[in-house]
């Protein structure tokens, strides 16, 4: 029989690194069977043919896998010039083909700029953006077509980091809500040759880099072992660069009853503790009021 002794009763962000051909889905569905626990979800879905880094919010962490979702992210892609997909990537059909052979690292380089900081981007119709209550892709598949309007997103750094004709490697940290195949597509545009994402490796979503990471396979017999606190962040990891607050016996109390405390904190979220350094949750801290009022109250052990 296989070591269950807290079935049900892991709370944390399994940061695992995804593996190509398999969902983000197939992920969560993987770490709901390792740790018995229903209440499991992710921070940012990766496509199929991309791998990279996936956190897994379990137990308690889903109630904060929201803050996760809004931190920027960070990748490594690859952009095969004189080539444009349907998907936008390499999974899809082949729609367009240039010469791309008087292309340049310089110019490529050059392009770069144009695609720094805030930036209106169109997601690609292979997504999982869901308009009347159906994903894109699903309607994609059906040979639908939907204009769809442009978005804000911020291309917080952006650079090559090496060139072999006609394909670009650059490293990209960017906003939540950022499609890379999309920006591999404009860029493609922009030197007037198309071009695709053919192959992308998440580096980082938030605080959680490739190096945190850890095989499927891997968590699943460490758990089983009984070393769950080792390879799981805390679910608070989410809020890593947020301000922290630590509540008496009396202000703890009127906390988990859901009432503000006084507290002088920055604008903003905060995380919320006891004096015996349990987490008691997320609060929103408002300066002019001196107040701090719960946004997420933590009352399981």
């Amino acid at each position: 029989m296989t070591k269950r002794a807290t079935r049900g009763k892991y709370h944390g962000f399994l940061i695992v690194e995804k593996p190509a051909g398999v969902t983000s889905h197939d992920v969560v569905g993987a770490v709901r069977r390792i740790t018995g626990e229903r209440r499991v979800g992710h921070a940012g879905t990766l496509d199929p043919a991309a791998v990279g880094v996936l956190p897994i919010a379990v137990g308690l962490a889903t109630r904060t896998v929201e803050y996760l979702s809004e931190s920027t992210k960070s990748y490594l892609a690859e952009i095969s010039f004189g080539v444009t997909t349907d998907s936008q990537d390499g999974d899809g059909v082949v729609v367009d083909v240039n010469d791309a052979s008087h292309l340049t690292r310089e110019t490529v380089e050059a392009e770069l700029e144009h695609f720094r900081g805030d930036i209106q981007q169109v997601p690609p119709m292979h997504s999982a953006i869901k308009i009347d209550g159906r994903p894109l892709y699903e309607r994609a598949r059906q040979g639908e077509h939907i204009e769809l309007d442009a978005r804000p997103v911020t291309i917080l750094e952006l650079e090559l980091v090496s060139w072999q004709s006609p394909v670009a490697e650059i490293f990209v940290h960017c906003s939540k809500g950022t499609y890379v195949r999309s920006l591999a597509r404009d860029i493609g545009d922009a030197v007037g040759t198309g071009a695709y994402m053919s192959n992308l490796i998440r580096l980082s979503t938030g605080p959680f880099t490739l190096e945190d990471s850890w095989q499927i396979s891997d968590l699943e017999d460490l758990i089983d072992l009984g070393y769950w606190e080792d390879v799981a962040a805390h679910p608070d990891a989410a809020l890593y660069d947020r301000p922290a607050i630590v509540l008496d016996a009396d202000d703890a109390s009127k906390w988990r009853n859901g009432l503000g405390v006084a507290a002088q904190v920055p604008d903003g979220l905060v995380r919320v503790y006891d004096v015996l350094g349990n987490w008691l949750g997320v609060g929103s801290g408002d300066p002019a009021t001196g107040m701090v009022k719960p946004e997420k109250v933590v009352v399981e052990a």
